[in-house]
């Protein structure tokens, strides 16, 4: 298991970072996958847009954007991670900053084993993996 946290273009976050390990990997391992090589890079918003806008041809802001690289059942992927939308989505939503976070955490973990949120039915079934995980953590 290898699992790395980054921050480029903010500052660094305080989190429990053993903690998250395990719940990643208590959640990977739950939906019968591995865990292999997971990057996540915590960034500014205008850092994510320009991966956005270069890697996808997206011009917006977001809060996530992972890249599978996933083999068979291991799980690998970098994950890109908005601390501004992840602070302004928090304030939305009416929720604590460390819970939104967490959310966009383990969505990212979840967009890997292959779940995916494009439709309304699949955005359903995502948001009921990320409420059932944050039960857990």
């Amino acid at each position: 298991m290898s699992i790395h946290f980054n921050f480029v273009d903010v500052d660094e976050c305080p989190l429990k970072r053993r903690n998250i390990k395990n719940w990643i990997n208590n959640t990977v391992v739950n939906e019968n996958k591995l865990v292999g090589e997971i990057q996540y890079i915590f960034c500014s918003d205008n850092y994510l847009l320009k991966i956005n806008k270069k890697f996808l041809d997206h011009d917006y802001y977001t809060d996530i954007v992972t890249f599978d690289y996933d083999e068979k059942n291991i799980i690998s992927g970098d994950i890109y991670i908005s601390i501004d939308r992840v602070k302004e989505n928090a304030k939305i939503f009416e929720v604590d900053f460390n819970n939104e976070l967490l959310r966009v955490i383990i969505h990212g973990i979840l967009h890997l084993i292959g779940y995916n949120d494009k439709s309304d039915i699949e955005k359903n079934i995502m948001r009921n993996k990320e409420n059932y995980y944050l039960s857990i953590f």
